[in-house]
């Protein structure tokens, strides 16, 4: 097992490093070909963790049409949506630390990370408006925003993904969708603005997440 993350036969004359070397490489920014495959990807995972080194790793997935962008050569952001947890926000406000990561389930193999320094740009700042404004949220999602998370990307890294499994694109999920429109639909326009108060403004480790909405 090589450090990128492939399975790779070894020879007898070469080391683990040189062939690493052969399907791992680094950018100085985020080129069009990157660019392109980060866009056409359906999900893509986020990584974080509290300084404290007791407290709790998180991965989390994350998805949705036109949710995600490329801001820049070394940027890149992505719209927040509700849920039960709260840990991606509460890790990126005490520390910033930061990978997402692109893979590639259809097609060639390959893998995408971008380490940084990630900031929650939450409702009540002056930036989220016109932040939210740039990508394509439509008005089934809109009740589900509750930040926008940026990415000052400081490494940009490939890999092959040889151990990534072929799986094909379905659809995307309406699950939560149906669940903020039954809460509405029982509580007011303003039910997932509570629920995100009621259920994110703690990380599992008591770490500070979303301020109170409402």
């Amino acid at each position: 097992m090589s450090g990128c993350g492939c399975t790779l036969r070894l020879g007898p004359r070469r080391s683990c490093a040189s062939l690493q070397a052969d399907v791992g490489k680094t950018f100085e920014q985020i080129e069009d070909k990157l660019r392109a495959f980060i866009d056409a990807q359906p999900v893509f995972f986020v990584a974080t963790a509290p300084s404290d080194a007791g407290g709790h790793v998180n991965v989390s997935p994350k998805g949705g049409a036109g949710l995600h962008r490329v801001t820049g050569p070394r940027g890149f952001a992505y719209v927040d949506l509700s849920g039960s947890g709260i840990e991606t926000v509460a890790h990126l406000r005490e520390n910033g630390r930061i990978c997402v990561m692109f893979t590639a389930f259809e097609g060639p193999p390959k893998i995408v990370r971008l380490h940084g320094q990630g900031r929650v740009i939450q409702m009540a700042d002056p930036e989220f408006a016109p932040l939210l404004a740039s990508f394509a949220v439509d008005a089934a999602q809109l009740p589900l925003v509750r930040s926008v998370v940026t990415v000052d990307v400081t490494r940009i890294g490939d890999s092959c993904g040889y151990q990534v499994p072929l799986m094909r694109f379905e659809r995307e999920r309406d699950q939560l969708i149906r669940f903020a429109d039954n809460r509405i639909r029982k509580e007011g326009p303003d039910a997932m603005l509570r629920y995100s108060t009621a259920n994110n403004t703690e990380s599992i480790d008591g770490l500070t997440g979303i301020d109170p909405l409402v």
